[in-house]
């Protein structure tokens, strides 16, 4: 049985919880969580990957169990997020490393990217757009409306987000045997959202995504140049990031691994070992 460490750092005054497991003397794979999770999305992948990695998977700061302070007493900006990642994994001694990116993961990691792309050895992207294309309208005009104008309206919009049925939502849809998706996802994550005053946070989270669509045409300049090995696997079931967004990568890399498979948005809960699987290969390919 791998040993999974659960450990916390203090990074320019925030505490940050993260998942560490496998030799330090192994290549590192880093794993960036989505909304509204945290990495214990990554609870069950962890132990399968970190016999021949070294796995770090963080709590985004307003995630989890690391420090939620108010969004009066810290601007959460997604430049701010990246800001306390990047300082961890230097304060854990991280030079290079592979990263597997997943919804909010990817504005995260492709910040990373760009500020050091030479310490990127692979990318993972699981439902993680670095395209317009994949953007589900059904999901995002609710998001674009709030970018728009914040108004009681736009605002009311994107809070049913944050409930219980939107959560189970996100779990559930493009699932086809719902019966795999342990019920204790969205409860767990519910009531890390719910916390009081993580709503202001979220919510200036949400407002902030308006950045990262303007940074794509930088990412996909830096898929050009370095053509880093890519992999994208996806939940082709997702209603919020659809196939477009996985299919779009071999716009700049043409060598990139595509695979859709029959999930949703969190697939590692419905379709776990078929994608550790894929992921392994790839890392044994681009890796070591």
């Amino acid at each position: 049985m791998v040993a999974i460490h659960h450990r916390y750092r203090t990074v320019d005054g925030q505490r940050l919880f993260y998942r560490e497991a496998g030799s330090p003397q192994a290549p590192t794979l880093v794993l960036l969580h989505g909304f509204p999770t945290s990495s214990h999305m990554f609870r069950n992948l962890i132990p399968l990957l970190a016999d021949r990695y070294h796995v770090i998977a963080p709590d985004h700061l307003g995630f989890g169990l690391s420090d939620t302070p108010g969004a009066n007493e810290f601007d959460y900006t997604f430049d701010a997020l990246t800001d306390l990642t990047e300082g961890l994994l230097d304060a854990i001694g991280i030079g290079s490393y592979a990263m597997y990116v997943q919804d909010y993961g990817a504005p995260i990691g492709w910040r990373l990217a760009l500020r050091h792309p030479t310490r990127i050895t692979a990318i993972i992207s699981q439902n993680g757009n670095a395209y317009d294309a994949g953007f589900v309208d059904g999901f995002w005009k609710t998001v674009w409306a709030y970018h728009a104008e914040q108004n009681e309206s736009t605002e009311q919009g994107m809070r049913f987000a944050l409930t219980l049925e939107a959560t189970q939502w996100q779990y559930l849809t493009g699932v086809p045997d719902e019966t795999l998706v342990d019920p204790g996802t969205w409860a767990h994550d519910y009531a890390l959202i719910s916390r009081p005053g993580n709503d202001l946070v979220q919510l200036a989270l949400f407002l902030d995504y308006r950045t990262n669509p303007p940074l794509y045409p930088a990412v996909q300049a830096y898929f050009r140049q370095s053509q880093v090995p890519l992999l994208a696997v996806w939940g082709q079931g997702d209603e919020i990031f659809g196939p477009d967004g996985a299919t779009a990568f071999r716009t700049d890399l043409p060598g990139a691994e595509i695979h859709l498979l029959e999930g949703g948005h969190f697939l590692l809960e419905s379709a776990l070992d078929k994608t550790t699987d894929i992921i392994r290969e790839f890392l044994r390919d681009h890796v070591g």
